[in-house]
């Protein structure tokens, strides 16, 4: 009994840990980046607002970003080990982690959509289990957030690209599907970013595989040449595309890539990528199998940077930008007043707003919950907890992915007279057009930052449609100076149009055989 209730505990930490504190190489890793921005802009903006969060988190000990994503375990044990005990503590510390605001409930029946609370479901957590000649087991943890696990490519060669056309079956074939999957991603995967990629295989071991490499250290060497000399030259063509932090534009789109290779079929050709966001949680231990306690944390090696002495710096994007405050209800007026590149600092009301809420108010003869006529709609699914008085307080607060919402966002803008919308990665033609014909703005916030963004909500007034479960119910946030950028406007400009074709022109350049 001992040793499981051990084991369960160390199991806790290595969850907590994973979810609230960047390992030593990602913080390296990010801190390059930011030392290479140019000063004063979007892009130095984000990454000074991804480092003060990186702080918050590590002192709040609360979630580095509020989807922390499915969480995917990898077992290493001796053999005569009894893996259905630490399947069973897994579970055990998941569902502990998950109850004390750890990590947010992600497991959703996908029939009913309904969420379980607790992390456990189906084939949740994942737990995979590999037996060694060690005699310590050794337990993998990575965290990845649906954000970028939506921008996870699979390519089948030969295979034609846009911007770089034909990619064969060949070294250089490979190397135009990675810049590909790059460019594809754009801000919507929260990059900067890093991927793991997998060579070979069928469909899903070579995903397997892909994701597999996003445990290796960021500053490690691939044993084979070929790949290694692959893994730095796509680091540094991919930050020549200009995507940038949150794909704002700027010279960090891609901070780390590993490559694996496996063998094929003759008749199958598989390059897998796995896409990770700048939040690269994943974390590993050792565990003595007789106690259950942890020996050993792994990625501890080198400088660990805290960010706690950075100098943070205003974005001044360009001399026609400016900072605007937002207090809802909004008038049609003062949006149509905004433009890409202004900074808003939003204080008052705001609801959030996902998937759920919106399929849901799509709905012919839907009524909102509230009156959404000139307010802000959040796309954001935060992590909630009760407090002592057995009220809801915000422990993680960021963006999600706002390209899910595409179908349904300018109907509904329309429909309820909402004259914002707030995410991450922007969003498409559809909306464009209808920020254009009915007066509204699409601001996108920093992806990840949800230590950031919950310091700025000083309130839960409400919720609304809590059956929905947490992440997808429509909270009433009361916020003060959060901030965001307008990369939409009611004019049909669009940042994320702009970036996206100049960085096609830059992938393009590279379409010349290399290898």
């Amino acid at each position: 009994m001992a040793y499981l209730e051990t084991l369960e505990k160390s199991l806790y930490n290595l969850v907590t840990e994973t979810s609230t504190n960047l390992p030593k190489d990602v913080r390296r890793a990010i801190k390059k980046a930011k030392e290479a921005e140019n000063a004063g802009t979007r892009a130095a903006m984000s990454l000074d607002t991804i480092t003060t969060n990186i702080v918050m988190a590590e002192d709040n000990v609360s979630p580095i970003c509020q989807d922390t994503g499915l969480p995917t375990f990898k077992v290493y044990t001796p053999v005569g080990v009894n893996q259905l005990e630490i399947k069973k503590a897994i579970q055990t510390a998941i569902a502990s982690a998950t109850a004390d605001a750890k990590l947010r409930p992600n497991s959703v029946d996908s029939l009913t959509g309904k969420n379980s609370g607790t992390n456990i479901g189906a084939g949740l957590p994942v737990v995979k289990f590999e037996q060694w000649e060690n005699d310590y087991i050794t337990v993998k943890l990575i965290l990845k957030g649906g954000g970028c696990e939506n921008k996870n490519i699979q390519y089948s060669l030969p295979a034609e690209l846009e911007g770089l056309g034909r990619a064969g079956r060949d070294l250089d074939g490979i190397r135009k599907c990675i810049l590909h999957s790059v460019w594809q991603a754009q801000g919507q995967g929260c990059s900067a970013g890093f991927i793991g990629v997998g060579i070979g295989g069928d469909r899903s071991a070579g995903y397997d595989l892909a994701k597999e490499q996003l445990f290796r250290h960021v500053d490690d060497v691939n044993p084979i040449e070929d790949l290694a000399k692959l893994e730095e030259y796509i680091v540094k063509t991919s930050n020549t595309f200009g995507v940038g932090t949150m794909g704002f534009g700027g010279e960090a789109t891609l901070l780390g890539c590993k490559i694996g290779v496996m063998d094929r079929l003759p008749a199958s050709f598989f390059v897998s990528v796995a896409y990770n966001c700048w939040a690269y949680r994943r974390m590993a231990i050792d565990i003595n199998p007789a106690t259950g306690e942890i020996i050993n944390w792994h990625y501890q090696e080198g400088e660990k940077i805290t960010f706690k002495d950075e100098v943070q710096t205003a974005a001044t994007t360009d001399s026609d930008s400016q900072v605007v405050a937002l207090v809802a209800p909004i008038t049609e007026e003062k949006i149509r007043s905004l433009k890409v590149g202004d900074v808003v600092k939003i204080t008052g009301r705001m609801y959030t707003g996902r998937d759920a809420i919106h399929h849901h108010l799509i709905g012919e003869g839907v009524e909102a919950p509230v009156d959404l006529n000139g307010q802000i709609i959040y796309h954001c699914g935060p992590v909630m907890a009760k407090d002592e008085a057995d009220n809801w307080v915000v422990k993680a607060a960021g963006p999600t992915t706002s390209i899910r919402e595409e179908p349904y966002q300018g109907d509904i803008m329309k429909k309820f007279g909402i004259r914002a919308v707030m995410g991450k990665g922007g969003m498409g033609p559809k909306t464009l057009k209808a920020l254009q014909e009915h007066g509204g703005v699409y601001l996108n916030a920093i992806g990840g930052a949800a230590q950031y963004y919950a310091d700025c909500i000083k309130g839960v007034d409400g919720v609304d449609l809590i059956e929905f479960g947490i992440p997808e119910a429509m909270w009433h946030l009361n916020v003060e100076g959060f901030t965001a950028v307008v990369t939409m406007d009611s004019h049909g400009n669009s940042l994320h149009a702009d970036v996206e074709k100049s960085s096609l022109d830059k992938l393009a350049q590279h379409a010349e055989r290399v290898f």
